[in-house]
């Protein structure tokens, strides 16, 4: 059923054939970036990348031309592409690795697969993004406190957390400004979200007036 529309054993290239695949390459490529623009936060320049992607790997495919030696060579320039760019949220190396793998295929003429790969990934993105599938507690807070270093920071603010919050998980504890200080995180879930105010008193009550910050969770996550 899906079979290539490329010449196997000739190893030649027809002019129709390759527009066939550079045609189908463009428009699942827009296809592509319009699904990450539906689903997640971008980029104009990455938005454009991921429509051109697929294009340019199918045109590499094609030079290739089944050469093993061309192959591992290419491989690898694709990995140095991976490492000297910056790093990205989950969902725009998962979109990456999506628009290369439809240049592959389109690459070796599986316009038809490359088609029913674009539709049946992009319909499970759209349904996974769209949909409260993998979300954690919305109500969980991450939580950072400076501390002066003489204060006992296990049980400061202990009878504040049985007060204020349901749960509450230290994260990390790290020394700051050449160790006269420390920096502690925690993921708390209030009580009662209307009194965050009134906890954020507490604790500058307890560490001197010194710097706290509280932010959703989710942000600074997602990251690979």
């Amino acid at each position: 059923m899906f079979e290539s529309i490329l010449s196997s054993t000739t190893g030649t290239l027809s002019v129709s054939t390759s527009l066939i695949c550079m045609g189908t390459s463009l428009v699942l490529g827009l296809a592509i970036a319009l699904v990450h623009m539906w689903t997640s936060k971008y980029s104009k320049s990455f938005v454009i990348s991921l429509a051109i992607l697929p294009a340019l790997v199918q045109v590499v495919m094609m030079m290739v031309n089944g050469n093993l030696g061309t192959s591992v060579a290419i491989l690898g320039a694709f990995g140095l592409i991976r490492f000297r760019s910056m790093p990205g949220t989950a969902k725009e190396i998962v979109s990456v690795f999506f628009a290369m793998a439809i240049g592959l295929a389109t690459g070796m003429g599986h316009v038809l697969f490359a088609t029913y790969v674009t539709a049946i990934i992009s319909i499970l993105i759209v349904i996974l993004s769209k949909t409260k599938f993998g979300e954690k507690n919305n109500d969980e807070k991450r939580l950072k406190i400076i501390l002066p270093e003489e204060l006992d920071y296990n049980e400061i603010f202990k009878d504040i957390f049985e007060n204020y919050t349901k749960s509450c998980r230290t994260e990390k504890v790290k020394t700051i400004n050449m160790g006269s200080m420390y920096e502690l995180t925690y993921n708390v879930v209030l009580k009662d979200q209307s009194k965050e105010k009134e906890f954020i008193d507490k604790l500058r009550v307890r560490n001197g007036n010194l710097a706290i910050s509280m932010q959703r969770v989710e942000e600074g996550l997602g990251e690979l």
